[in-house]
């Protein structure tokens, strides 16, 4: 399934590669840092990383910003409200929250692929209050009710 999505490239954003899929199955698209000096976070700091542009998402849809794998196991570095969520009706520059969690410094330069986004539909849901919920073999059970293995 395709959907066409408008990007506009901001000034810091000039010279730098748009988000793009970096193999013909990617799921995400590859998104890069528009620093203009390198970033270093120390251990468990957070910032936010520029991208260089915004997005003008169709109602029904929202871009999703996940952690790459690569950056998370070879440097430590994530996201802390994964996935990020930027809504359709959104139009300022894409920030992606990075953490940390790794116990050195990383440093985050210009052009580095930091994140990946994600575009998915978006179902609204119409909550109707009731007296009593329908049973469940599962019932009310929280967290690791359901066992380990």
């Amino acid at each position: 399934m395709n959907v066409s999505i408008e990007i506009k490239r901001l000034p810091h954003g000039e010279g730098m590669e748009l988000p793009h899929y970096a193999s013909a199955h990617a799921a995400g698209m590859d998104i890069r840092a528009a620093v203009d000096t390198p970033v270093t976070l120390k251990p468990l700091d957070r910032c936010v990383i520029p991208t260089g542009f915004s997005l003008a998402i169709p109602a029904g849809y929202e871009a999703q910003i996940r952690p790459r794998s690569g950056m998370a196991l070879k440097k430590g570095l994530s996201i802390p409200n994964s996935p990020g969520t930027i809504d359709a009706d959104y139009r300022g520059e894409v920030g992606v929250i990075v953490i940390n969690l790794s116990n050195e410094d990383i440093v985050i330069e210009r052009g580095e692929r930091i994140a990946q986004m994600i575009f998915a539909p978006v179902a609204h849901a119409i909550l109707q209050e009731v007296e009593l919920l329908d049973a469940t073999d599962r019932g009310a059970g929280g967290f690791g009710s359901t066992g380990a293995k």
